[in-house]
């Protein structure tokens, strides 16, 4: 579900016996310099002292938390959301589950995890919960990020950036696979590991200890087992169950203008970078190519119900299509050209999202989109993984584009026979085909013309006052989100922030619960009671929230929620097929797990805005960023909400907030 994409990750970590609480948002850009170092203009981003992998070996094991922490935690997070009689029905079946059948799985998931020490207990089911999920992943699961504008305004121009974005994906995919990319660690002390003395000592760390050795100096290596499937990977559209498809010998780029399909080599035989100049040349033949829009463009497909897209495919393949869908699917990557120019942040937002449907290729893992006016962004597939590869490799391609950009707005595309060198992509289709495709289109219309997106700025303070403050910023957006939505709709709901696990071998995410008895009485108390309270104990409350949030996003990103264990034992007595134990059959958790208010946030040098829509049509999709002095939200619904209501609450709710903060008292 698009809200499960990880931007934000929390880690605490022990060290000599205290626990060290450190937060870091979109995988701690902040604290690590991407490609600071000698800066090469060949073929690669930068020559990394350390092996990109060299500390997977060694990655500590994702824990399976304790049946009664899991089981204490679940009640904790239930209580906001039920009343009295509701919550003493959960707390038993809870207690009967954790005494019995439950007892029983966790010890099953325990063996089992022992068993397969190679990845983590949740990769498995995660996997598979995504692949087997048979709806669109258009609005259901596919996020975007849109890059923010080049500096330099001149090299926004489509081609140009097109071109650059093209040869900086080139070149990272080349460092990456060459293992000269720079490990993904955190830095809790960057004067001492994130150093050149520091990695010629660590290289010589066999793999196998590695780990070890930047914990001691308080470094913590992140997974990257989700590198690989960056390029040519597609998501292929299975009866049941999708499978991901990857094939790494291919040298080809696909590139989407108006429907139509184009295929033209970007790395040369000898797995070098293409001259920037001929693939600019490419581009330009592609932007100006006469061909009218396509009739029945083969990508709104990839848009369709995922059983309905397996049919089709397997109609394809039997019309003799099957060598040009290899050519789609083992692509690098796909670029999508749109001919249409931006409005504003929200037409941004629905052209990244969802677009038109035709001019895109969902199932790849990942798409550049690049419209007329030089917008960028990547519109990327959830299944084979949560961001963290998507977001590194955004933040590399924002660096290398904007700092050593390989053709510039007077360059000349190369004199190159872009008309034998590009190939444009043409499918027998039938009948049969065409009608699936045109109905295909109905759906795909249908499904965004409910969606509405709206965004707000908080320009009143953000991050540094927080901190003054000693308040955590994400806290007190959370908090921000529970007041606005009490505030609207008069109850407190099943909300979702997600928070990577990629500290630990194969980690994904897990869930962190911002709604809790602490949210839920200081909303009452700003909303329904405002002139009850004296600042002192609004701040007070203010404070016990933070604390609490901090206390649950550290768990959280040490693996120690309760929604991936409960998870795991729901996804273990489903596959052997017993009854489902009554604590997964209670309406209560049902209940927790439709998540009306679906969070994620993001803030990153390269990153303008990221959205995804809400996961239950009666919820919001909240993106959410906590700058350094003032606060963005973008957000979605469908028409069970008011969005634009939400963003005003919310804008009240933080208003009041910096108010009390000020040690003023609420009118």
């Amino acid at each position: 579900m698009a809200g499960l994409l990880s931007m934000q990750c929390a880690a605490s970590l022990r060290k000599s016996g205290s626990l060290i609480h450190l937060r870091c948002t979109a995988l701690g850009i902040d604290k690590r310099n991407y490609s600071s170092r000698k800066g090469f203009s060949g073929e690669y981003l930068h020559q990394s002292v350390v092996p990109s992998m060299h500390y997977q070996k060694s990655l500590p094991r994702l824990p399976i938390p304790k049946l009664e922490d899991t089981i204490r935690r679940y009640l904790a997070a239930q209580r906001p959301l039920l009343d009295d009689d509701q919550f003493r029905t959960t707390e038993k079946l809870a207690q009967d589950f954790q005494n019995s059948v439950g007892k029983q799985l966790h010890e099953e998931l325990v063996a089992q995890d022992k068993n397969n020490k190679h990845t983590s207990y949740i990769s498995g089911p995660w996997f598979d919960m995504y692949l087997s999920a048979r709806d669109s992943v258009v609005l259901n699961f596919n996020p975007f990020m849109s890059f923010n504008p080049d500096p330099k305004t001149e090299y926004n121009d489509q081609l140009v950036r097109a071109t650059n974005v093209v040869c900086s994906a080139v070149r990272f995919m080349k460092t990456l696979r060459a293992g000269l990319l720079e490990p993904e660690v955190f830095h809790l002390n960057p004067a001492k590991s994130d150093t050149d003395g520091f990695k010629k000592f660590i290289r010589w760390v066999p793999s196998s200890l590695s780990w070890f050795g930047a914990y001691m100096v308080n470094a913590y290596p992140l997974d990257m087992s989700q590198y690989f499937r960056l390029f040519n990977s597609t998501r292929i559209p299975k009866s049941g169950r999708d499978e991901l498809f990857t094939d790494d010998k291919a040298r080809h780029l696909l590139v989407m203008r108006k429907g139509n399909m184009y295929v033209f080599d970007i790395v040369d035989r000898d797995g070098n970078l293409v001259n920037p100049a001929a693939i600019q040349s490419h581009l330009k033949y592609i932007l100006t190519d006469p061909t009218p829009a396509a009739a029945f463009p083969l990508g709104v497909l990839t848009s369709e119900n995922r059983d309905v897209w397996a049919g089709l495919r397997d109609k394809l393949i039997a019309a003799g299509n099957a060598e040009d869908l290899r050519m789609v699917d083992s692509a690098l990557f796909c670029l999508s050209l749109d001919d249409e120019s931006m409005r504003d942040h929200i037409h941004i937002s629905h052209n990244m999202l969802h677009g038109d449907g035709c001019n895109r290729w969902y199932d790849k893992s990942f798409s550049v989109i690049l419209t007329k006016d030089g917008q960028a962004a990547i519109n990327f597939e959830h299944s084979w993984g949560d961001g963290v590869a998507v977001l590194r490799f955004q933040n590399e391609i924002f660096k290398d584009t904007t700092e050593q950009p390989l053709v510039h707005p007077g360059s000349a595309p190369a004199a190159e026979d872009s008309a034998s060198a590009v190939r444009r992509l043409q499918f027998n289709l039938d009948a049969e085909l065409e009608n699936g495709i045109k109905k295909a289109k109905e759906n795909f219309d249908s499904a965004v013309s409910k969606l509405t997106i709206d965004a707000m700025e908080f320009k009143k303070g953000g991050k540094e006052q927080l901190k003054k403050s000693k308040l955590s910023p994400d806290a007190i957006a959370q908090l921000a989100f529970q007041m606005g939505f009490l505030r609207q709709y008069g109850q407190t709901v099943a909300t979702y922030e997600s928070c990577s696990t990629a500290a630990f071998k194969h980690g994904r995410t897990e869930t962190i619960r911002p709604a809790t008895v602490h949210t839920d009485r200081c909303a009452r108390a700003f909303v329904c009671q405002p002139g009850q309270h004296s600042v002192e104990q609004l701040k007070a409350m203010l404070n016990e929230c933070s604390k609490y949030h901090g206390q649950l996003t550290k768990e959280a990103a040490m693996g120690q929620g309760f929604d991936r264990h409960l998870f795991a034992m729901r996804y273990l007595a489903n596959s052997k097929g017993q009854a489902l134990p009554s604590l997964y059959t209670d309406p209560a958790y049902a209940a927790i797990n439709h998540n009306i208010l679906s969070t994620s946030t993001l803030t990153s040098p390269a990153v303008n805005l990221g959205g995804f829509a809400p996961v239950v049509p009666d919820g919001f999709g909240v993106g959410y960023g906590v700058h350094d002095d003032w606060i963005g939200c973008n957000v979605s619904s469908y028409p069970a909400r008011n969005v634009h209501e939400f963003l005003q609450c919310v804008h009240k709710s933080l208003e009041d907030i910096f108010t009390v903060l000020e040690g003023k008292a609420l009118g």
